[in-house]
């Protein structure tokens, strides 16, 4: 007698994190929610907004679970099974610069900004004050805060290190992720640092980005790049930039979309209101 099959339970359903999920339906659910929010975004900045497609757009969004599905997804992207989150990198690159031997300097402070997980930065208790946020928080030590809505004059020149690892990319709107990396020079002590992590593709594959023109961007904001991480058929790429002063570029050139490459390539864009 052939051995009943269990009906197996959809990924976006299960409220657990397990590094047993399927990482080719968590890619499946992160990419769609990027491809919708981007639409809602668009939709909601028409001169005439269209209601019933806005309508369906927040239906499939919330049949895929919500922000919650993405949240979780992202959570098992960041099991050590499947590498681990990319802290790792920052911690590695501040331990190189000498930065865990602060003898009465005090703890660095660091802004976690899209923390998934309360304990990332765990092992550097001892010489880093963390404060881990996110849109929607999952545990009572995650604040539960926009950073586009933080209040800039409270936060000015308040934090040592931020970290923006998988945010920028998921703003739909390429106008507030310029508006997100100008708040984080503002927010940094002279000298701080801005720890940036984009999925790759974001860079190497766009129509309208290059390495050297987020470089020219960044130059632009007050930043200057410390440290740089990617490899050639990778899936993430990581930056370490130093906040300083502006090199006074023409800040027009990324105001607007510019085509940089021709061919089959994606649409993600930083621009400067």
């Amino acid at each position: 007698m052939p051995r009943t099959r269990k009906k197996k339970t959809p990924v976006t359903n299960t409220d657990k994190a397990s590094s047993s999920s399927n990482p080719t339906s968590s890619r499946t659910v992160i990419r769609r929610y990027h491809v919708l929010l981007k639409k809602q975004g668009q939709l909601k900045n028409a001169p005439s907004a269209n209601t019933e497609e806005l309508g369906d757009i927040e239906r499939e969004i919330n049949e895929l679970g919500g922000l919650a599905a993405y949240q979780r997804m992202s959570r098992v992207g960041q099991s050590n099974d499947r590498g681990g989150g990319s802290e790792k990198v920052l911690i590695q690159w501040l331990i190189d610069m000498g930065l865990r031997k602060r003898e009465g300097k005090g703890k660095l402070r660091l802004l976690e900004v899209g923390a998934l997980k309360p304990d990332n930065y765990q092992t550097c208790m001892s010489w880093m004050d963390i404060t881990p946020m996110d849109l929607r928080s999952r545990h009572p030590s995650i604040l539960e805060q926009d950073f586009l809505l933080m209040d800039e004059d409270e936060n000015r020149g308040k934090w040592d290190i931020i970290s923006l690892s998988l945010v920028v990319n998921f703003v739909p709107d390429p106008r507030d992720r310029g508006r997100m990396l100008c708040l984080a020079h503002s927010m940094l002590a002279p000298d701080g640092l801005l720890f940036l992590a984009l999925p790759l593709p974001c860079v190497e594959n766009s129509r309208y980005l290059t390495f050297d023109k987020l470089q020219s961007l960044m130059n632009v904001l007050g930043f200057t790049e410390v440290q740089r991480k990617w490899k050639k058929g990778g899936k993430m790429a990581y930056w370490l930039y130093r906040k300083g002063e502006s090199d006074h570029g023409p800040v027009d050139e990324y105001r607007k979309k510019n085509v940089c490459r021709q061919g089959d390539r994606n649409n993600f864009a930083i621009l400067l209101s």
